[in-house]
């Protein structure tokens, strides 16, 4: 098998691509690969705590390695390319992801790595949403919300395991895997963890950020976010 590394976000998608190539046996996943913020020992994306990735990482029984940089990212892309190096040492070529369809994110991910030499493979690409969260339901992995943008699901959602019935009830405008950013998940059990990743969410608070559209125009975001503990 072709070595690789798996870029893990420790959500529904990342965990359903991850099963995928696990069960295809085409790559061995050496490691899961997660971007941490140095301020707080949380993972840049879904602000999952250290303890709880190293779990899920025993569970499902490959090694976790992490990338801390800072929150302004002023040292990602040389902590990044550091590990590239660390990883193409050990025989690495190729760096698996669970994106579905956002081209402009592929598009990064591809410009970044092909340079260094590691190719980007991508399980879940270009399915619909439809076909992702119907194979995730059909999967076994348990996943609950943990953070919801504020305007789109209210904070109700946050702790609530997804399945079917709650997928119904998203309003009509939400991407049924939250592709657009309108959620995101931490997978716990089920499918390939072999056993269930303790934690429990503390408090639910609502936290703000502000980004660049392409228009050069800044647009505050809120979103509800789960204190995580173990």
């Amino acid at each position: 098998m072709k070595k690789a590394v798996f870029n893990w976000s420790g959500g529904k998608d990342s965990a359903l691509a991850l099963q995928k190539v696990l069960e295809e046996k085409e790559f061995e996943v050496i490691a899961l690969l997660t971007n941490m913020k140095e301020e707080t020992s949380k993972s840049s994306m879904h602000a999952i705590p250290l303890e709880i990735l190293e779990r899920q990482s025993e569970s499902i029984g490959i090694p976790l390695y992490t990338v801390a940089s800072s929150t302004a990212l002023k040292n990602y892309d040389q902590k990044m390319s550091d590990a590239v190096h660390h990883f193409k040492e050990l025989g690495v070529k190729h760096f698996i992801f669970g994106d579905i369809f956002l081209s402009d994110v592929k598009a990064y991910r591809e410009s970044k790595l092909q340079p260094l030499g590691i190719e980007v493979v991508e399980p879940l690409w270009d399915k619909t949403s439809q076909k992702v969260i119907d194979d995730f339901l059909a999967s076994g992995i348990q996943s609950k919300i943990i953070v919801t943008q504020a305007d789109l699901l209210d904070e109700t959602f946050i702790g609530k395991d997804l399945d079917a019935d709650l997928i119904n009830s998203f309003p009509k405008n939400i991407d049924v895997c939250g592709e657009n950013g309108e959620y995101h998940t931490l997978s716990y059990a089920g499918g390939l963890f072999q056993k269930e990743v303790e934690f429990t969410i503390s408090e639910t608070v609502k936290t703000s950020f502000d980004f660049t559209l392409d228009t050069g125009e800044t647009k505050t975001f809120e979103y509800w976010q789960a204190e995580l503990t173990v």
